[in-house]
């Protein structure tokens, strides 16, 4: 029985390899908009929730991609066909706060999703501040910014060593921590079980959450599929 490292290779992809930038695009947001794992419908609970379609998710993630892939920290595991089946993609840019709507067109509810991670990062933003007393600056902290996976078969073991890979080079680069929004419990449990990821409390012990029965474009998620979007860390 040949085990997830032998089934799969693993590589932090270039800015000049621009079929797998493609390709782990298109497994991100199939991963999001939704995907059939062994009969099981497994999607993003907001992007459940709103109206987003696979062409408009997948030109967002295409283009964070092709933004961020020279940073280094896109990580994909391909199967022996050199198919994507499975990606974590992150960034060390400081977060940013736009505060107004950017997406338009049929495309105009991920504006929702935007406002959700905005405010849980405004409020991590504003604790780092009062904790060190400047700023966060780039190259700081690991964004883990999107987590797909598509494969059938040793799903958790493709999540293990994707994480392992982008975590072991953030710390050899000495950034300070790994920053991630965890958006249900199943992606919560994949960051704490495997990441060793924490949900973060602020100066105050509260935890950052952004609480979906509060939204009113998004409280018809039940609570029992996911209750918030929580800042999630891990320090190195």
């Amino acid at each position: 029985m040949q085990t997830a490292q032998e089934l799969y290779t693993y590589e932090i992809i270039t800015k000049e390899q621009t079929d797998l930038i493609q390709k782990a695009a298109e497994c991100l947001a199939r991963t999001f908009i939704g995907v059939d794992v062994s009969g099981k419908w497994v999607q993003e609970p907001m992007v459940g929730q709103l109206n987003i379609e696979y062409e408009d998710f997948y030109q967002f993630t295409k283009d964070y991609l092709d933004s961020t892939v020279e940073q280094g920290y896109c990580a994909v595991a391909c199967d022996a066909h050199n198919n994507v089946v499975g990606v974590l993609a992150g960034d060390t840019n400081a977060p940013e706060i736009i505060g107004e709507d950017i997406f338009e067109g049929s495309f105009y509810d991920m504006n929702v999703i935007l406002r959700v991670l905005e405010d849980v990062d405004k409020r991590f933003m504003d604790d780092y501040q009062k904790r060190n007393g400047k700023e966060i600056e780039d190259g700081e902290l690991l964004h883990l910014f999107m987590l797909g996976v598509i494969a059938e078969h040793d799903r958790h073991d493709i999540i293990q060593q994707l994480g392992d890979k982008l975590i072991t080079k953030a710390s050899s680069q000495g950034l300070k921590a790994v920053l991630g929004e965890a958006t249900n419990p199943k992606s919560m449990r994949v960051m704490e079980k495997y990441h060793n990821m924490k949900k973060y409390q602020d100066i105050e012990g509260n935890y950052i959450v952004h609480r979906y029965q509060e939204n009113s474009q998004l409280n018809g998620i039940p609570a029992s599929v996911a209750d918030g979007t929580y800042i999630v860390i891990r320090e190195l």
